[in-house]
C-alpha cells in the first residue's frame, strides 16, 4: 500500500458520490460499498485508509482470509455473492450485511449461524439464471419466511441485466416498488456501469468494484 493507491482511492470515491449526486441521489445517504474480491490485501489496505469501510467479498474462502488480515480495522463485511449452504460457517461471525438470500434453505443456514443477522432477499430481475435471485412472486414468501427464522430483513438486492445501463432500469423499478409494498428500506441495486439508472430508480446502496479500483488484480483506478 502506498500514498498514491490510498489517494487514487479516495479520488475515485470521490467520483463515485459525484456520479450518484448527478443521478439525484444524496450522497451522504446512499451506502457505497466496495466491491473487493479479486483483489489482494494491500488494496483493501488503501481502501480503508481512504475512508471505504464497506466492503464486499464474493467468495467465502477469500473473505475469511481477508477478515484475519484486517482483524485490526472497522470494517463492515457485505456477502454479496451467491452462496453455498455449507460455506456460511466459514464467514458467518464476520458478515454484516448478507445481500444474496434468495431461498429458505440458506436464510435456515444463516439464522443457525448467525441468529438475528440482517439481510437482503435477491431478486432476479432479468431471468438470467446465472445472475441469482428469487423470482419476484417469491419475494415475499421469502422475506417472510426470513423474518420467521428470526433475521432483520432490510430491503432488496438485485444485479442488473447485461447490456445498456438504461436497460435496467425497469429492473430496478421493479425492484423499488417490491421494496415499497413489503415496507423495506434498503434497495441494494446499481453497480460501476449502471450506477445511474439504480440511483435514479431508489437505490440505498451500491456494489462498485471497476470504478473504484480497476480490473481486478490490484491495478488501482488512478485517473479513471
Amino acid at each position: 500500500m502506498t500514498v498514491a493507491d490510498v489517494e487514487a482511492i479516495a479520488a475515485a470515491a470521490d467520483r463515485i458520490r459525484d456520479r450518484i449526486a448527478g443521478a439525484g441521489g444524496d450522497p451522504e445517504a446512499v451506502r457505497l460499498v466496495a466491491v473487493t474480491k479479486g483483489q489482494p490485501v494491500a488494496v483493501l489496505e488503501a481502501a480503508t485508509e481512504a475512508g471505504l469501510l464497506d466492503l464486499g467479498e464474493s467468495y467465502p474462502q477469500e473473505m475469511a482470509a481477508k477478515v484475519e488480515a484486517l482483524h485490526d480495522r472497522p470494517v463492515r463485511w457485505h456477502g454479496i455473492g451467491r452462496l453455498q449452504r455449507n460455506k456460511v460457517r466459514t464467514i458467518a461471525p464476520a458478515v454484516h450485511l448478507w445481500h444474496s438470500v434468495d431461498r429458505l434453505a440458506l436464510a435456515a443456514e444463516i439464522a443457525q449461524r448467525a441468529p438475528g443477522a440482517a439481510v437482503l432477499v435477491q431478486v432476479n430481475v432479468s431471468g438470467a439464471e446465472q445472475q441469482g435471485g428469487c423470482a419476484p412472486a417469491r419475494v415475499a414468501p421469502v422475506a417472510e419466511g426470513c423474518s420467521d427464522l428470526g433475521l432483520h430483513v432490510r430491503g432488496l438486492m438485485a444485479i442488473g441485466p447485461l447490456g445498456p445501463p438504461e436497460a435496467a432500469r425497469c429492473g430496478f423499478r421493479m425492484l423499488r416498488a417490491l421494496a415499497d409494498e413489503l415496507e423495506l428500506p434498503e434497495r441494494s441495486m446499481g453497480m460501476s456501469a449502471d450506477l445511474e439508472a439504480a440511483i435514479a430508480e431508489g437505490s440505498t446502496i451500491v456494489r462498485i468494484g471497476t470504478a473504484l479500483f480497476g480490473p481486478r488484480g490490484g491495478t488501482v483506478a488512478v485517473g479513471k
